[in-house]
């Protein structure tokens, strides 16, 4: 099949005139050494995120089941261990993070008293404030 240029150049008119020059210029017409640097660092930081969620998102087997990593890690801190009662709340993350104790525990016996806590102090079985 042989190419006719008159109606390429005609083609490529037309679409210039209802498009604009920017919609036939060849791609690399912009391209320079500093924008094909930002290329390839934004390439390197894709690949980098995209490897942190493939690890997050691997799968460990626990008796015979397969658990996500994340969830397994997450769930692995909801059990307080001051009253070992467990919970679902998201303030608790906070407290459970800094503190390792939930709210409720937080306030009985943590809060006023953060250096004593951070000292290594536990209350003891049946403790009163």
């Amino acid at each position: 099949m042989k190419k006719d240029l008159n109606t390429i150049a005609k083609l490529e008119q037309a679409i210039a005139k209802k498009y604009g020059d920017e919609a036939i210029k060849h791609p690399k017409a912009d391209w320079t050494p500093e924008k094909e640097k930002e290329y390839q660092s934004q390439l390197a930081q894709l690949y980098e995120k995209e490897k942190s969620i493939e690890e997050k998102s691997e799968k460990i087997e626990i008796d015979g089941f397969l658990i996500s990593q994340k969830l397994f890690i997450k769930d692995n801190n909801r059990v307080c261990p001051v009253c070992a009662t467990y919970s679902f709340e998201t303030k608790d993350d906070v407290y459970m993070l800094k503190f390792n104790s939930c709210f409720k525990c937080y306030v009985q016996w943590v809060e006023g008293r953060e250096d004593r806590w951070k000292s290594g102090w536990r209350p003891t079985q049946g403790s009163e404030k």
